[in-house]
């Protein structure tokens, strides 16, 4: 955790001798603990005494130090701490204030391209950007976005500036991912009401089969479905849309030598080049590389359209 000292002063853990213990103890630990009505237990890391779910919930409400077990999603972090310090699935950007009786749309956000284009298709689909909700899990321990290798507050900058609700989930190694993807579904859907769940998809069918088979039964228990906008689109209508996006694309991650550089940008030359020499996937779906959408680099208008603009759009189709 970020600033352990002010952490434990605050309560959140108290230090103790450091064991040597692996990582993958951590969630017996928690569970011994809380079956032996123990308070808490040590960290096999750093020494500090950990409070467990039950300690921390006779507390009435979260204390706002990001403790590893919250049982209120840290919702007292502050704002501009949450990127740090969340241990819990939390409201990392905006608000649900405007979603309540909304059926949302519920979508898993890298920061890359597909996911940026999959917000864009999923606004013109419901003709509004005001029923859409982002997910982004990232590694509790580095606070980095997994395959784009970003910060999650980089992440956190990019929704600012389109303007819709984002929630942060830390993952750890020791707590399976659908657990987690499953405990951020229950506070999302205890706010708003999920109607499906989306993703930036674009080909591979085993990707696809495994959202099936791992997610499918989470969204059931919301009553929601699975759904990938992008599922088969040709790579030259995607580009297009991103290009009329006006917002830059910058490779940020690269996975061996495919004449791809981290640092570029995801252009129409870059494109061009790719599918010239078929070295890789032109769009990277393979994990050759890696994209950021710069949303703070483009106008918010267009970076996901606004219903106006969606009305204008609407009308000269109609016309």
């Amino acid at each position: 955790m970020a600033d352990r000292a002010a952490l434990a002063a605050a309560g959140a853990f108290e230090a103790t001798p450091a064991p040597s213990k692996d990582i993958e103890d951590i969630g017996r630990l928690h569970d011994e603990a809380m079956a032996c009505a123990q308070p808490s237990y040590v960290d096999p890391l750093s020494g500090y005494k950990v409070f467990t779910e039950a300690t921390l919930k006779q507390r009435g409400k979260c204390c706002g130090c990001g403790c590893r077990h919250c049982p209120y999603n840290n919702e007292n972090v502050a704002p501009e701490k949450r990127a740090n310090r969340t241990s819990q699935p939390s409201l990392l950007v905006g608000s649900f204030d405007t979603l309540a009786e909304a059926e949302v749309d519920l979508l898993f956000w890298s920061g890359g391209k597909d996911s940026y284009l999959a917000a864009r298709a999923l606004c013109r689909e419901r003709g509004s950007l005001r029923r859409l909700v982002l997910l982004t899990t990232f590694d509790a321990r580095t606070r980095q976005v997994a395959h784009q290798e970003v910060p999650i507050s980089d992440v956190m900058r990019q929704v600012e500036a389109l303007g819709v609700p984002l929630v942060g989930v830390p993952v750890f190694s020791h707590i399976p991912y659908t657990e987690r993807i499953g405990a951020a579904f229950e506070f999302i859907s205890a706010r708003c009401r999920v109607a499906r769940i989306c993703n930036g998809d674009l080909h591979l069918e085993y990707v696809q089969q495994w959202r099936i088979d791992n997610l499918g039964p989470l969204a059931a228990k919301l009553n929601a479905s699975l759904h990938a906008p992008l599922w088969q689109v040709p790579y030259e209508t995607l580009a297009a849309d991103l290009w009329a996006s006006g917002t830059p694309c910058r490779v940020c991650a690269v996975t061996g030598d495919h004449g791809v550089t981290r640092g570029e940008l995801f252009s129409p030359a870059l494109l061009e080049r790719l599918a010239a020499c078929g070295a890789c996937d032109a769009f990277g779906e393979g994990g050759e590389f890696h994209t950021l959408a710069e949303t703070w680099n483009c106008s918010q208008a267009h970076a996901l359209p606004a219903e106006e603009l969606l009305a204008q759009t609407r009308a000269s189709v109609s016309a």
